[in-house]
């Protein structure tokens, strides 16, 4: 009997000697004099670089939702950063804000691809992330930029969009998109209708991206974020929360996750 409860005590002390320490560190990089400021999430007492996540931000900023999401992804035994699109890790309270901190980058495609090319060096740079295997996440305005990053041919394994706009000003083409692509979207989303995800598949198809397209019924945009059910009523936006395609999107994500970076 004691010599079972030692070794029950010694695989318990084995289990707690290799428990998971989650730290979310600030820091700090630059895009051509412009301070950014992130949000790395890593297990503390895991050894070795780690696979890297840049989890990019809805059209609200840099805000905890990004953080939360990027702690998730340490607890799968990732290096996720929280990147700062905008700059100065500035947020918005007021759709016009949001529209405008957004419309910013979306509009200048050059500005996108410096400021997800900043987070992505400064991530690879980091001793917890194996700088040969990175994949981008984004919600939102999040989502548009990861699949622009796509579609410009990004040294990246793969990109996850979650509730993001499809639409884009240049398609991928034939050969060029390095990344494997998923899409989780909710199929009431009013702000990307059908017609713009028909002409996303479309636009896949003939590039033969590796693409998994998942659409959830009953979900609306911003359907991974709790706030957003307070936004909606506050600025009478069609967004809303939705707990099952939350839940369900993110396994998708872990999945995909697996599958890319074991290849």
């Amino acid at each position: 009997m004691a010599r079972l409860l030692a070794l029950m005590f010694l695989a318990l002390s084995a289990g707690l000697a290799h428990a998971a320490d989650i730290r979310g560190e600030e820091v700090t990089y630059t895009d051509n004099g412009t301070t950014l400021k992130g949000y790395l999430a890593y297990d503390a007492s895991a050894t070795g670089p780690r696979p890297g996540v840049l989890v990019i931000h809805e059209w609200w900023g840099h805000n905890e939702h990004a953080r939360h999401q990027a702690r998730r992804l340490a607890e799968l035994g990732y290096t996720a950063l929280a990147v700062d699109m905008y700059g100065d890790g500035q947020t918005a309270d007021h759709p016009q804000d949001a529209g405008r901190f957004a419309g910013a980058i979306r509009q200048n495609r050059e500005l996108m691809m410096q400021r997800f090319q900043a987070a992505d060096a400064f991530l690879r740079s980091r001793s917890e992330a194996d700088d040969s295997k990175v994949a981008a996440i984004g919600y939102c305005f999040g989502g548009s930029v990861v699949l622009e990053m796509a579609r410009s041919g990004a040294d990246l394994l793969g990109v996850a969009s979650f509730h993001g706009a499809l639409a884009t000003q240049s398609p991928a083409q034939a050969g060029q998109v390095n990344s494997r692509v998923l899409v989780l979207h909710g199929n009431d989303d009013p702000m990307v209708p059908p017609e713009q995800v028909a002409a996303f598949k479309e636009e896949m198809t003939a590039a033969g991206v590796d693409f998994h397209f998942v659409g959830y019924d009953g979900a609306t945009h911003s359907f991974t974020n709790p706030a957003a059910d307070e936004a909606a009523r506050k600025f009478n936006m069609p967004v809303g929360y939705n707990a099952d395609a939350d839940r369900e999107s993110w396994a998708e994500l872990e999945r995909f996750l697996a599958e890319t970076f074991a290849r």
